[in-house]
């Protein structure tokens, strides 16, 4: 263990002790050391791929997101995207990754025993996600929220998140905002946006790293201060749950877009 800047410890994969105890107390942990470069390198080439097969129209529909990207972004005066759904069955990298024993190990930890299941083939799958400013962008930021209150209704809970990040994070391109043990209580109090919240801190990430965090913690994510390539933030986000299975062709039609941009 070693903490990084902001004094958030980094846990190795194999410390599962730790990693329970910090996110059980915080309601998320950090982990450094599950992927050596050579899964990273293929990350990069792949899921850079489907995006931009995904923007210039080479993709099914289902790849894409109209309800958390805008059709209508762009970048040097071309079609961007900003998500590419389902990224998993595009990228044998992001696949392996996403499906990683640790996953399923700490999952029976958190989930009191139950068997952790991966929600890689409804609503948004796992997700490869590219956030930067810029005129014609899209996803910058994100306003305060909680995953729970996408699907407040769902049987999938309990579940925890997983960012898989490409980038390191920072100021310059933006970083996760986390009010800790927020996870133990409700939604009282959260901003409807972007405002600053008694005890919150921000989580640095370096590039290979592992953010887990609990469905029902507060957490936003900053807007870079760079507008130009050290602007550029690009990760995977998936979940693991501990509840019910969605049926397949289970849809977005009860998906609560619960976040501020």
């Amino acid at each position: 263990m070693r903490p990084t800047i902001t004094g958030v410890p980094a846990l190795a994969p194999d410390d599962l002790d730790g990693v329970e105890a910090f996110y059980r107390e915080h309601g998320f942990a950090l982990i450094r050391g599950l992927y050596d470069d050579d899964l990273l390198a293929g990350l990069d080439a792949e899921c850079t791929e489907a995006q931009r097969r995904l923007a210039d129209g080479e993709l099914a529909a289902k790849h894409g997101t109209d309800i958390l990207d805008d059709p209508e972004a762009h970048v040097g005066g071309k079609p961007f995207a900003h998500y590419v759904c389902f990224v998993s069955e595009l990228s044998p990298s992001a696949d392996k990754a996403c499906r990683d024993a640790f996953f399923p190990a700490i999952g029976r930890r958190l989930f009191d025993g139950k068997e952790p299941w991966l929600l890689d083939y409804e609503r948004f799958g796992v997700v490869y996600q590219d956030a930067r400013t810029g005129d014609g962008t899209y996803y910058a930021r994100i306003g305060w929220h909680s995953d729970f209150q996408s699907g407040p209704d769902l049987t999938v809970w309990p579940s925890f998140a997983f960012t898989i990040h490409l980038d390191g994070t920072s100021p310059a391109n933006g970083f996760l905002r986390v009010l800790p043990g927020s996870h133990r209580g409700g939604t009282d109090g959260m901003p409807p946006a972007f405002e600053g919240v008694p005890g919150e801190i921000a989580v640095y990430a370096e590039r290979g790293d592992v953010l887990l965090h609990d469905a029902h913690l507060w957490h936003s994510a900053a807007r870079a201060t760079d507008d130009g390539p050290a602007g550029v933030r690009r990760h995977l986000r998936g979940g693991w749950h501990g509840g019910e299975r969605l049926d397949v062709g289970h849809g977005l039609d009860d998906f609560v877009k619960n976040a501020a941009r």
